[in-house]
């Protein structure tokens, strides 16, 4: 089956510029996209200093709904927002000041690549921090999803005013247009042993799943196309952790999310918008802020599955809860709460 490889490299313009991101673009794409993705053959999407983080997902979330391997390269740094200090890809726009709203939060590649089988994911890091992400990585490893295989490196804050190359990514392209591409974790190796000369950063490197993680085994039987086994797996696993560890509480909470994620791939818009709606709910219920990540991403998937419901009594019904969680759950995205109370004004008029 072909593969699928996303180059990403990002950096802002001007004075908050750490690496010279986009320098290793013409270097990875000299490489046959067949070694670049390890397959025979693959397709390459290449994103080079990107303007808007909605761009960025939009290009994220078509790789990842692409069947066969998907290995993303990102080059580029990495800057907390100030209002949660959570980790974002600096894109070309953004300043300290408006990370939030012009960077990419590294929790949407995270979210965007969890639907896809355990496995069958790569994730190839050449990530800079300034001095107060560094910090931060010091207490919060990187979070880049249990079903993803990862290998890359962070590297420290360079020089005053100086700008890094990105050393570890020109490693690895260098090793690859050999026309060879070794087993990742000994490409990843290599390119470390090529690059003993840079400061010490915090090497990154994940196996990827085990295959007994749950995950993997609900995975495949959605691949099979046995939903209802899927679903039946998921729903156990979310009482035995409400058994365990209360209702409520984070591990049902992720169980809840992995059912309203099989319900989308069963092809129930409703159920999934549903349970999502539920998610975020619960999220709300137990003090989580409204502009916490998971609470969020809850409402944004809940919003995306309502969009899918054809039938109209079950989209007003929805439409009218959603309305009021968007009150108080506006998103990211500008005009959301709008949206709804427009498409609910057309659904009152339909039978």
């Amino acid at each position: 089956m072909p593969g699928t490889v996303l180059l990403l490299a990002a950096a802002p313009v001007g004075r908050g510029r750490l690496v010279d991101a986009a320098s290793v673009l013409p270097v990875l794409a000299a490489v046959e996209p067949a070694v670049l993705s390890g397959t025979g053959t693959a397709n390459v999407v290449e994103l080079a200093d990107p303007l808007e983080p909605q761009a960025v997902l939009t290009r994220l979330r078509a790789a990842a709904t692409a069947p066969g391997p998907l290995t993303v390269f990102v080059t580029g740094q990495l800057q907390l927002d100030r209002r949660q200090r959570l980790p974002h890809l600096a894109l070309a726009r953004t300043t300290p000041a408006t990370v939030r709203y012009t960077a990419l939060p590294w929790h949407w590649l995270r979210e965007e690549l969890r639907l896809r089988p355990p496995g069958a994911t790569s994730l190839v890091l050449d990530l800079h921090a300034d001095a107060e992400t560094w910090q931060w990585l010091s207490e919060h490893p990187l979070d880049s999803g249990h079903n993803n295989t990862v290998h890359g490196r962070i590297a420290p804050p360079p020089g005053r005013r100086a700008v890094a190359a990105p050393g570890y990514m020109k490693a690895v392209a260098t090793i690859l247009r050999s026309g060879h591409r070794p087993p990742l974790d000994q490409l990843h190796q290599q390119a470390l042993s090529r690059i003993t000369d840079e400061p010490p950063g915090l090497e990154l490197a994940a196996p990827g799943p085990a295959p007994d993680d749950p995950h993997a085994v609900i995975s495949a039987a959605v691949q099979a196309g046995r939903h209802g086994e899927a679903e039946s797996l998921a729903a156990r696993y979310e009482q035995a952790a409400a058994h365990t560890h209360g209702p409520g509480s984070e591990p049902v909470l992720h169980w809840s999310e992995v059912r309203a994620d099989l319900a989308m791939l069963a092809g129930d818009p409703a159920r999934s918008c549903r349970t999502w709606l539920a998610v975020a709910e619960a999220r709300l219920a137990a003090g989580q802020p409204v502009d916490a990540p998971a609470v969020e991403a809850a409402v944004d998937r809940a919003h995306h599955q309502w969009g899918q419901v054809a039938e109209p009594a079950a989209a007003r019904e929805l439409g009218l809860a959603l309305a009021a969680l968007r009150s108080r759950v506006p998103g990211r995205r500008e005009g959301a709460l709008d949206h709804v109370q427009r498409q609910l004004r057309q659904l009152q008029t339909q039978g």
